[in-house]
């Protein structure tokens, strides 16, 4: 299993951020893996709801079945994926506000290969450099740019 944290603080209120962070229609503007949306069961998002999204890392398109398993507006979302050859992950947005109206953005990734043990080597052979890491950063600050332009 392969484990992604990230953070970041952003000049906006929870509110505005979990806004946007929970539109599957605006994930492209800030998720740098991300390349199309497919079926959205629920606009607005509840728990239950489903979606389907391609991503692309490392010169391969892969497709991602999304299940809403948490939801707790505006602070916590919990996704769980299904995506090629049995492959999982799970994806966890925590957001609390603070005193002078900005947001903390706690980003969690696991990723489990397909394979067993040798889908667990290979995936971090596919992780050299830290790719999967450096991708959750961009996307974190895409969005902290997206929100704070307005």
């Amino acid at each position: 299993m392969s484990i992604v944290n990230a953070r970041i603080e952003i000049d906006a209120p929870v509110e505005r951020v979990w806004d946007i962070v929970m539109n599957p229609d605006r994930l492209g503007e800030w998720v740098t893996i991300h390349r199309s949306l497919g079926a959205v069961s629920d606009k607005p998002l509840r728990a239950g709801a489903t979606m389907e999204q391609s991503m692309h890392i490392r010169g391969v398109t892969f497709k991602v079945n999304w299940t809403l398993a948490d939801l707790s507006a505006p602070n916590v979302a919990e996704w769980e994926g299904r995506g090629p050859a049995h492959s999982r992950a799970r994806t966890r947005y925590e957001l609390s506000g603070n005193s002078d109206g900005r947001t903390c953005f706690d980003y969690l990734n696991e990723f489990t290969a397909p394979g067993g043990r040798l889908g667990i080597v290979a995936g971090r052979v596919l992780d050299v450099g830290g790719v999967s890491e450096r991708e959750a950063h961009k996307s974190l600050e895409r969005l902290k740019a997206l929100v704070e332009r307005g």
